[in-house]
C-alpha cells in the first residue's frame, strides 16, 4: 500500500488552463539595462544614421568645418598661390576641397579616426587625394610600437599601404585622443553612445504609443452572468482579433469600441514615469549634443538656458568646437603634405574670412589699430599676419 501511494505521487499530473483570461499574480522587478552594441559600424548606425540628433551634431561640424577658408604659409610669407593649395583645392576627379573635408571630419567625428590616402603621381606631391572608410582600415604596427602599415579591406581583399623608413607616409592618420589605446582614437560618438541608446528607446517607445492610438492601454473586465470573470478560448481569440483589426494604429484613432453584455472597458491615463519620459528624451538629447560639443540651441533642444540667443550659441560653437577642430586637422595635413613638397609649411583655417567671428574680429582689429604705442610690425605679428615687406603673392620666384 505505501509502494503504491509513493508510485502515484511520482507520476506527472497533467495541468490544463481553463482560460487564457484566467485570474493570476504577476510579480516583476526592474531588469537590467540592456545597451546596444560599441563597435564602429554599430555605433554609425545606430548612432548616426538612426539617430536625428547625433546626424545633425556631425553634419553641423562636418559642414561647418569644410567650409573654413585655409591659408597656407611658412616662417616667413603667405602663399596666395602654391601647388599644396591646388591640390587641397581639387584633391581629386571626383570631390572638391570641401567635400573631401566634410567626409574626413565626418570620419573623425564617427569613429574617433580619419585617414587620407596619397596617390603618388609623376610630381613630388600627391597626384590626388582620398578619404579612406575608417572601419576598413587597420594598423599593423611595428616592433618599435610605431604603425608599420595600414592594411584596408573590402571584399574579402586586402592591400597594404607600408610606412617608409625615410620620407613620407601615404596615409595621413588623424585621431582623436584615446587614454586607453596607443593606435586609435575616441570617438565622440562612443562617449555619447549611452545617450544615444535612451534616445533611441525613448523614440521607439514614442512609437509603439502612437501605434496603439497614441493612449496607454487599458483593461476590457467580463462579468458573466454567473460572477466569474472567464471567457472561453474562443471568445478571448475572437475578442482579441477584433481589437487589434478595428481598435489599433493611427487610422483608429478615436474610433468608438462597441462591447458586447458583460464587457466593460477601463482606460489606463499616464503614469508619472510616462510623463517623464519625454524629459528623460530631451536629456538624451542635451547629453548627445555635449558629447559633441554642439550648444542645443542650435538643434532646437529645448530647456537649454546657457547662451542668451541664437548668435551666441553660434560663436561659441565656432570658438569651442569647429575652430579648434579645424586648426588641428589643417595643421596635420599642412604638414604632411609639407613633406612631399619638401617645405615647412603651415596650414590653418582664416578666421578672417568666417562670418560667425566677424564680431569679435572687429573689436581685436580695433583695439590692436587704436594701440599708439605698437608698430605697424608689431600690429602686423598680434593680428597673425606676416610681414609687410615680405608678402607675396605668387610662389617662391
Amino acid at each position: 500500500m505505501v509502494f503504491e501511494i509513493l508510485r502515484r505521487s511520482r507520476e506527472a499530473v497533467p495541468e490544463v488552463k481553463a482560460s487564457a483570461t484566467g485570474r493570476l499574480v504577476a510579480w516583476a522587478s526592474s531588469g537590467r539595462s540592456v545597451w546596444g552594441p560599441r563597435d564602429t559600424a554599430s555605433l554609425i548606425r545606430n548612432g548616426f544614421a538612426g539617430n536625428p540628433v547625433g546626424f545633425r551634431c556631425v553634419k553641423l561640424i562636418a559642414e561647418a568645418a569644410a567650409a573654413l577658408p585655409l591659408v597656407l604659409s611658412d616662417a616667413e610669407r603667405r602663399y596666395q598661390q602654391h601647388p599644396v593649395l591646388e591640390l587641397v583645392g581639387r584633391p581629386n576627379a571626383a570631390q572638391g576641397r570641401a567635400e573631401l573635408f566634410e567626409a574626413l571630419y565626418a570620419q573623425l567625428m564617427l569613429s574617433g579616426n580619419a585617414y587620407v590616402e596619397a596617390v603618388a603621381g609623376e610630381a613630388a606631391l600627391p597626384a590626388e587625394l582620398h578619404v579612406l572608410r575608417s572601419d576598413r582600415i587597420s594598423i599593423v604596427p611595428g616592433p618599435d610600437g610605431w604603425p608599420a602599415a595600414y592594411d584596408y579591406g573590402v571584399g574579402g581583399r586586402k592591400h597594404r599601404f607600408a610606412v617608409p623608413e625615410f620620407g613620407p607616409s601615404p596615409i595621413c592618420h588623424l585621431k582623436h585622443f584615446h587614454p586607453q589605446d596607443d593606435h586609435y582614437g575616441l570617438s565622440p560618438l562612443q562617449a555619447a553612445a549611452a545617450a544615444v541608446d535612451v534616445h533611441n528607446a525613448a523614440s521607439r517607445w514614442s512609437k509603439a504609443l502612437l501605434d496603439n492610438a497614441a493612449r496607454p492601454s487599458g483593461a476590457i473586465v467580463y462579468r458573466g452572468a454567473d460572477g466569474q470573470g472567464l471567457l472561453s478560448p474562443d471568445q478571448y481569440e475572437r475578442l482579441q482579433a477584433e481589437l487589434e483589426a478595428h481598435h489599433q494604429g493611427a487610422r483608429n484613432a478615436g474610433r468608438p469600441m462597441l462591447l458586447e453584455g458583460g464587457l466593460d472597458w477601463k482606460p489606463m491615463g499616464f503614469s508619472p514615469s510616462d510623463m517623464e519620459f519625454q524629459k528623460t528624451k530631451e536629456a538624451a538629447a542635451r547629453e548627445i549634443a555635449l558629447a559633441f560639443g554642439v550648444p542645443p540651441m542650435l538643434l532646437g533642444i529645448p530647456g537649454d538656458a546657457t547662451y542668451a540667443n541664437y548668435q551666441e550659441a553660434n560663436r561659441a560653437f565656432y570658438r569651442l568646437t569647429v575652430l579648434p577642430l579645424a586648426s588641428r586637422v589643417a595643421a596635420a595635413l599642412g604638414a604632411w603634405l609639407g613633406e612631399f613638397a619638401g617645405e615647412r609649411l603651415t596650414l590653418a583655417p582664416d578666421i578672417d574670412r568666417v562670418p560667425a567671428l566677424g564680431a569679435e574680429r572687429d573689436l581685436e582689429w580695433r583695439r590692436v589699430a587704436e594701440a599708439s604705442f605698437l608698430t605697424d610690425a608689431e600690429k602686423r605679428a598680434m593680428l597673425g599676419l606676416p610681414p609687410l615687406n615680405q608678402e607675396e603673392t605668387g610662389d617662391d620666384d
